[in-house]
């Protein structure tokens, strides 16, 4: 089925088994509520992977570093925001981009070892004056060329450790004034604006193999739907004029942003051009709402998940981690 589903606890309940066995979901998110230990996270994504038989079933995780970090000290080291890599590239070029690429690996170093293959990083957005604080320091610079080469090596990082990018929050969210798990933003700048500035990290990076909608409103484009549940956002300006092509994934469909029941968001979403919906919080009711919306994975939708989990197998290489970490610690100062 097209969903991406969370789960309540640090181990799955009976009923959460048997709803995933007989929902057969694409994959799933973990949250810090699900992290208590290494051992412990390796065996709920063992057995997450159980419930519907396939050893290539997703796992993710949002680990941006900074405040967005679902893994945690003591069992998992801590990594700086996006923002700290900005600051080095602006003394530094090179080694803020070294910076970035290492600090990708070290991450996806941490991820694979308990089984995690896809992270919801990194930000591509690009924060205006004015904007809610949601963004800040999760943004890899102040500027579209910053922004598009540092997360470039970022996610190259992710990807030579085995890990898949995921490109967020297409087609951006750095405009919003208000925080989407709140209210939903809406955005009234013209699209020649838009194209020069919020959308163009995107159409730089629409090579990634993951991408996460933006529960916002542009109403250049669609003066009454997100991002999320615009069928002309999507088809127009994310598979159009950006030019991406890779799994394309809903933002949290419990976000309030968003209104409606649950079982019409994820239709919507998926009527509207995603690939795949997304609930985070494990909650039982809604996720049942949620299944009843969704529907199975079109051909396409599933050619594009196995084209890019091939990519991330592929693109893994061995690394020194000893020095990794040496080398980043020197840079990061």
């Amino acid at each position: 089925m097209a969903v991406v589903f969370g789960c309540a606890g640090t181990a799955l309940s009976d009923d959460e088994r048997a709803f995933f066995r007989e929902t057969d979901p694409l994959g799933f998110i973990l949250f810090q509520r699900n992290c208590e230990a290494p051992d412990q996270v390796r065996a709920l994504v063992n057995d997450l992977r159980e419930t519907v038989g396939r050893a290539d079933a997703p796992v993710l995780i949002d680990q941006e570093g900074g405040r967005v970090a679902r893994l945690k000290p003591p069992h998992w080291p801590e990594f700086p925001p996006a923002r700290a890599y900005a600051k080095l590239y602006a003394k530094n070029a090179f080694e803020g981009i070294d910076a970035a690429e290492t600090g990708g690996w070290l991450i996806a170093h941490e991820l694979a070892q308990l089984g995690v293959t896809v992270d919801c990083a990194p930000v591509l957005d690009l924060v205006q004056k004015g904007a809610d604080p949601i963004i800040g320091d999760r943004a890899f610079g102040p500027d579209v060329e910053t922004i598009s080469i540092l997360a470039k090596a970022f996610m190259d990082g992710l990807m030579t450790g085995g890990v898949s990018p995921v490109i967020k929050h297409i087609p951006g969210h750095g405009r919003a004034t208000v925080d989407s798990h709140k209210a939903l933003p809406v955005v009234d700048t013209d699209l020649a604006t838009l194209q020069d500035t919020d959308f163009a990290p995107f159409r730089a990076l629409h090579m990634a193999g993951w991408g996460m909608t933006a529960h916002v409103v542009y109403t250049a484009v669609d003066k009454k739907r997100p991002a999320t549940m615009s069928e002309t956002v999507i088809r127009d300006v994310i598979r159009g004029q950006l030019g991406f092509q890779g799994v394309l994934l809903s933002d949290d469909l419990s976000m309030k942003a968003l209104k409606g029941g649950f079982a019409d968001r994820a239709r919507d979403c998926l009527a509207a051009g995603c690939d795949v919906a997304l609930h985070c919080n494990g909650d039982r009711a809604e996720m049942q709402a949620v299944r009843d919306g969704a529907a199975e994975m079109s051909s396409k939708a599933w050619a594009r998940f196995k084209m890019t989990d091939l990519h991330r197998a592929g693109a893994a290489r061995e690394h020194d981690v000893a020095e990794a970490r040496r080398r980043f610690e020197l840079l990061m100062g």
